[in-house]
């Protein structure tokens, strides 16, 4: 019986790690891949674009020939691109080589819907999220989820690189996506991000403001299902790997649940929790870095934890310079505030201030901590990309970049608010 068991389980996953039930999934949705002849050999008609993060094939078809651009627009096709569908040059992405796939898109709702979905688990989101929440809505609730955030992708990405799981094969599979193609695949931390966030929101919140419980739940449901689903149509994930990255983060996020506020208050009110945030950091990035060669996850991964860094250390110089606003238990459940023309005007002000400062600090750092990190190990300046992907370089950069960051989101920026009357 329990043979039998093992013996159903295991035909089970190899089914959902199935490259053609992608390929199923992704010509369901409408995607269809123009391969070549003989896929075993490379393309004669690949160019080098020049730099961008995440690059779609030049001139692929949607729909009825209409073009898809690197930078996501759609543009009507002339009539003899309708009568030819003609391929055009590939894009390559400029940080791993990988290079973009011809495709065809014949449901122009759906890839843009699925866009949207895998964006929801990518750096840009997490930089316009994450602080929006913290200056406008509850920083409580902000500073933890960053905590979950950093913690469930370390974990999630050093995964990645012990099973070392290759991505879905192409062909069958269309790669709709190539940015992150040189990760090993399993399991699927766009799925891990897109199920933590939003459940530990819920988590959160739920008690804390007020508002209808299946209404929270459906919401962190619903986003969860869309990033989830958005990477399989991607062709960046089979089914199992989804499930798996999905499942993983419930285990965390219990985790969590028993644990998220006590790690919240020794950040704020321990004497020694500015030594215990750095070491910890820094000794899990080294050991997350250490397990295989580069790629775009150790970036990801430093990253991480980088800003969680920089946010635990904000949120401690926050408490000890009695700037935390946090409501007291007699004062919650919180109340929803009327959306009226003046809230708005001010929540977006003070969004478009912070995150100019955000962003400013940001190119500054970056234009900064490179040259001189290649300077300090002699390293040339000129090729930045082939210098991030030394350790020595990458590991300090990301990790002084985006704990600045967190830092200056956490407690640089609401003090600037405080001067200039935007509290």
């Amino acid at each position: 019986m329990a043979t039998d068991v093992v013996k159903t389980f295991v035909e089970t996953c190899l089914y959902l790690q199935d490259p053609r039930l992608v390929a199923r999934f992704q010509h369901l949705c409408g995607v269809r891949g123009t391969f070549p002849e003989n896929a075993s050999e490379p393309r004669e008609d690949v160019r080098d674009d020049g730099p961008g993060l995440r690059m779609r094939s030049a001139g692929d078809e949607v729909g009825n020939g209409a073009a898809v651009h690197a930078n996501g627009t759609v543009s009507d096709p002339k009539p003899e691109d309708q009568r030819t569908a003609r391929a055009k040059p590939l894009r390559r992405n400029s940080l791993t080589g990988d290079v973009g796939q011809e495709f065809l898109i014949h449901n122009k709702f759906l890839f843009y819907l699925f866009t949207f979905g895998t964006e929801l688990g990518n750096e840009m989101f997490f930089i316009v999220f994450f602080p929006f929440v913290f200056w406008n809505i509850d920083a409580l609730v902000s500073r933890r989820l960053i905590v979950v955030w950093a913690w469930n992708l370390m974990v999630g990405q050093s995964t990645k690189d012990m099973v070392r799981w290759s991505r879905p094969a192409s062909p069958p599979v269309v790669k709709v996506e190539v940015f992150y193609n040189s990760e090993y695949s399993m399991p699927s931390t766009h799925a891990m991000t897109g199920t933590a966030i939003p459940f530990c929101l819920f988590m959160l919140t739920y008690g804390r403001w007020q508002y209808p419980f299946l209404l929270g739940l459906c919401v962190a449901l619903c986003w969860s299902v869309l990033v989830c689903v958005s990477r399989v149509y991607m062709g960046m994930h089979s089914v199992l790997e989804v499930i798996t990255g999905f499942l993983y983060t419930l285990l965390i996020l219990a985790f969590f649940s028993q644990t998220l506020d006590k790690i919240d208050n020794f950040y704020m009110t321990h004497a020694y929790a500015p030594l215990v945030i750095v070491a910890s950091h820094v000794s899990l990035g080294l050991l997350a870095f250490s397990l295989d060669s580069w790629s775009t996850s150790r970036g990801d991964t430093a990253q991480a934890l980088g800003t969680g860094a920089g946010a635990a250390l904000g949120t401690h110089a926050n408490y000890q310079l009695g700037l935390m606003a946090d409501p007291s238990p007699a004062e919650l459940p919180l109340a929803l505030p009327p959306l009226g023309a003046g809230v708005v005007a001010h929540s977006l002000l003070r969004f478009a201030v912070g995150i100019a400062v955000i962003l400013l600090t940001r190119m500054v750092m970056k234009a900064v901590t490179i040259p001189l990190l290649c300077r300090l190990r002699g390293l040339p300046v000129d090729d930045v990309r082939r210098a991030r992907q030394h350790m020595a370089v990458e590991l300090p950069y990301r990790y002084i970049v985006y704990s600045v960051l967190g830092f200056t989101c956490v407690c640089v920026v609401p003090l600037l608010f405080r001067l200039v009357y935007l509290a």
